[in-house]
C-alpha cells in the first residue's frame, strides 16, 4: 500500500502528458484532409453562396427569381420527383439482391459482389452511350415494348429513359449499405421466431425488415442525394423538355453566364439536401426503427 500509493498521481500525470502529446500529432495527421476539405469544398460552396447574393446586385433578387419563375419551379419539382422515383426503384431492385448475398455460399457471394462492383470499373460515359443504343428508336427496348403489344416506343429523350439509366448507375450505392446492414443481422433471431410458430411474413415484417432499416435509410438517402444533382445521365439520355435542375444550372453557367442565378439554384438544391439529411437524422434512429421508445 505504502509503495504504490505515491505512484498513482505520478502515473496519472504521465498519462495526461502522453495524451497532450498525442493531440498535436493527431491534428497534424488531420491537416491534409482538412486542407483539402477547405480548398475543394468549403471555398467553392462559400463562393457559390456569395455569388447568389451579390451578382449582379447585392440582395435576395436571385432567390426571389427562383421562386417566382414557374419554369424553374417545374424543373425543381421534376428533379425531386425523379430523385424519389429513382431511389424507390433502386431500393426495390437492391433489397432482394442484397438479401440474396447474405444467404448464398461465400463463392457465390463473391460473384454477386463482383457484379455490384463491376460498374465502378466501367466509364460512366461508356455506360451512358450503351443506354443510348438500348433506348433509341429501333433499339432493343423499343422492340421489347412492341412485342408486349405497347408499340415500339423509343425511350431516349424521355423521363423513363433517364430514370432507367440513373437506376443502373446508382444501384451499387443502394446494394452496398443494404448488404452491410443485412449481413450483421443475427440469423438466430429469425430461427427463434420461426420455431415459435411465426409465419415467414411475420418474421420478415417484425424482425428482419426493422433490423435492416438502417441500411435502407442509408442507401435511400445516398441514392436520393446523388440523384438530385445528377448531370451527365439526364444530359445524354434526356431532352431539353425533361431537364433536371443540374442541367439548368449548367446552362446558366455555360451559356448565359448567369453565375448569380446558378448560385441561387445551387443554394436551393443544397438547402433541400440539408433538410433531407436533417429529417433523416431526426427520424432514422435505431430505437424508432425497431418500434421502441427511447429513454430520456
Amino acid at each position: 500500500m505504502t509503495a504504490t500509493t505515491p505512484l498513482t498521481p505520478v502515473a496519472g500525470t504521465v498519462a495526461a502528458a502522453a495524451r497532450r502529446g498525442r493531440r498535436p500529432r493527431g491534428l497534424l495527421l488531420l491537416a491534409p484532409a482538412l486542407v483539402m476539405l477547405l480548398v475543394f469544398f468549403a471555398y467553392p460552396v462559400a463562393d457559390i453562396v456569395w455569388r447568389a447574393f451579390s451578382e449582379p446586385h447585392l440582395g435576395l433578387q436571385n432567390l426571389r427569381d427562383v421562386f417566382a419563375d414557374p419554369v424553374t419551379l417545374r424543373v425543381l419539382t421534376r428533379t425531386v420527383v425523379t430523385a424519389f422515383g429513382v431511389a424507390t426503384l433502386t431500393l426495390v431492385l437492391a433489397y432482394p439482391y442484397a438479401h440474396l448475398m447474405t444467404v448464398v455460399s461465400p463463392r457465390w457471394r463473391a460473384v454477386l459482389m463482383a457484379l455490384v462492383l463491376l460498374p465502378f470499373w466501367t466509364s460512366l460515359m461508356a455506360r451512358n452511350f450503351a443506354w443510348i443504343v438500348l433506348l433509341q428508336d429501333g433499339g432493343p427496348l423499343a422492340k421489347l415494348t412492341g412485342l408486349l403489344g405497347l408499340g415500339e416506343k423509343p425511350l431516349l429523350g424521355t423521363a423513363v429513359g433517364v430514370a432507367l439509366g440513373m437506376v443502373q448507375v446508382l444501384l451499387p450505392y443502394m446494394v452496398l449499405p443494404l448488404y452491410s446492414a443485412m449481413s450483421g443481422i443475427d440469423r438466430r433471431l429469425l430461427s427463434a421466431a420461426a420455431s415459435l410458430g411465426a409465419p415467414r411474413r411475420t418474421v420478415f415484417g417484425r424482425i428482419y425488415l426493422p433490423l435492416s432499416m438502417p441500411g435502407v435509410v442509408a442507401g435511400y438517402t445516398l441514392v436520393f442525394v446523388l440523384a438530385l444533382g445528377f448531370y451527365i445521365t439526364p444530359r445524354l439520355l434526356g431532352s431539353p423538355q425533361q431537364s433536371l435542375i443540374a442541367q439548368v444550372i449548367g446552362t446558366k453557367v455555360e451559356k448565359l453566364l448567369d453565375f448569380g442565378g446558378a448560385g441561387a439554384l445551387s443554394l436551393v438544391l443544397l438547402a433541400l439536401t440539408g433538410l433531407l439529411l436533417l429529417a433523416v437524422s431526426r427520424v432514422a434512429r435505431p430505437a424508432s426503427m425497431l418500434g421502441l421508445k427511447e429513454e430520456d
